[in-house]
């Protein structure tokens, strides 16, 4: 993945409009982007056309995970601590 599509990539993740979707979606991102793989990355992008309600469900548990989204990455999302 190329660094512009990165940057645009970080910049959906921080700015979601559920500010604790920020936190967990941006955070996890700034944090790991580096070491992720490109199928990774573009898992992640396809995870941010979901609504921010159901991400943050999702990683929470709160509620069940569609099959599409429910992948290694959304575990290492859910694994994340963000630092404040």
């Amino acid at each position: 993945m190329d660094e512009t599509r990165k940057k645009r990539l970080l910049y959906r993740a921080n700015y979601r409009g559920f500010k604790e979707a920020d936190i967990l979606l941006g955070g996890f991102l700034k944090a790991n982007m580096d070491q992720l793989s490109d199928d990774e990355l573009f898992a992640f992008e396809d995870l941010l056309e979901a609504k921010d309600h159901d991400i943050y469900a999702w990683i929470t548990k709160a509620q069940a995970v569609p099959a599409n989204y429910d992948t290694p990455l959304l575990e290492k999302i859910r694994q994340f601590r963000p630092e404040f």
